[in-house]
């Protein structure tokens, strides 16, 4: 098995690809014509959205509105103060300032616009 992507269910896809490459650099693989779906050039791994509506038509559960998502993704650079900067000017919530872990790899938290919890790290060494 491997892990070829992971999808965010979000209310706006297009606000979703944009807020992405605006607070974090990743480029727009593709977005769908529906603009119920997209993905996102995030290294091995493609970062998609896909509609909230297509939760639904997907797995026949309803998505559950202005609940947050219980769900977090990493993304690992060199500077994390200087990503976390950009994605909190892009609209992201700080949820923890970057602190040196004992392993010592550096790690700061936010919150996109939709919920979703991103990581964001040095590489572990």
């Amino acid at each position: 098995m491997k892990l070829t992507y992971v999808i965010i269910y979000v209310e706006d896809v297009v606000k979703a690809t944009q807020f992405y490459n605006l607070a974090f650099g990743l480029e727009v693989k593709f977005i769908h014509e529906s603009n119920m779906y997209a993905e996102m050039k995030s290294g091995e791994t493609t970062l998609s959205f896909a509609a909230n509506s297509m939760l639904e038509a997907n797995t026949g559960i309803e998505p559950l509105k202005g609940v947050k998502n219980c769900f977090e993704i990493a993304l690992t650079t060199d500077d994390v103060k200087g990503a976390l900067d950009k994605a909190v000017s892009n609209g992201a919530r700080i949820i923890k300032e970057p602190q040196t872990k004992p392993w010592g790899q550096v790690v700061a938290y936010v919150q996109d616009p939709f919920g979703t919890i991103v990581e964001i790290c040095t590489p572990m060494q």
